[in-house]
């Protein structure tokens, strides 16, 4: 299965919730919908962007693909070769 961020066909998939579960614990809410992200897309989202972001404006997949800062790196890293160690910059 691929990224879903990237589309990249990696071997190793995190489980990234698209509601912080730091957020929802906080409101005992459930904790929401995920998606499936390779290491590098799922860094980089939380090196760009802290809790209260991705619970207020950045909660859906569209949101995410949308978001300028991540459309940079979305285009490089789909570039990249799937074995190389990505390091992740603000």
């Amino acid at each position: 299965m691929p990224c879903q961020l990237c589309d990249r066909a990696v071997a190793d998939l995190t489980e990234h919730h698209l509601i912080p579960k730091q957020y929802t614990k906080r409101r005992n809410q459930e904790p929401g919908a995920t998606v499936l992200l390779c290491h590098p897309c799922h860094k980089q989202i939380h090196t760009l962007f802290d809790n209260q972001r991705l619970a207020r404006e950045l909660n859906t997949l569209e949101q995410l693909q949308a978001e300028p800062q991540l459309q940079k790196f979305l285009g490089w890293i789909r570039k990249q070769r799937l074995d190389k160690r990505v390091r992740s910059y603000r």
